[in-house]
């Protein structure tokens, strides 16, 4: 029932900056926490950013300082502000939201960083 669209995904050079976003199909304080991860071919999805209710956020070590976590007014959209990005940091990126024990998944967007 709930239903997460993402967009923002690309083509980027190293050192560019891509921003992502997830709009929700209701309000995310609806939600215990919305996340994003990230799946490079072959592995699991990795958990890159959080953000909780209370505003708290938790990001990876491999992008603190680089990645910020954030929703709008509206509060329907949460946004991964991605800068200095490198080229280990192509993947599948995913934002999700949990409810409980339940968690939902958008279909994912690609980010490529290459030169």
């Amino acid at each position: 029932q709930v239903h997460l669209v993402e967009s923002g995904g690309g083509l980027v050079q190293p050192g560019g900056s891509l921003r992502l976003s997830c709009t929700a199909s209701e309000n995310i304080f609806n939600f215990t926490e919305v996340a994003w991860y990230r799946q490079a071919p072959g592995i699991s999805r990795d958990l890159v950013a959080s953000i909780n209710l209370g505003g708290k956020t938790n990001y990876a070590d491999s992008v603190k300082g680089r990645f910020t976590i954030f929703r709008d007014g509206a509060e329907k959209t949460i946004y991964l502000q991605m800068n200095s990005l490198k080229p280990e940091d192509t993947a599948v990126c995913y934002c999700s939201a949990r409810i409980l024990r339940s968690n939902f998944w958008g279909q994912g967007t690609q980010v490529t960083v290459s030169s």
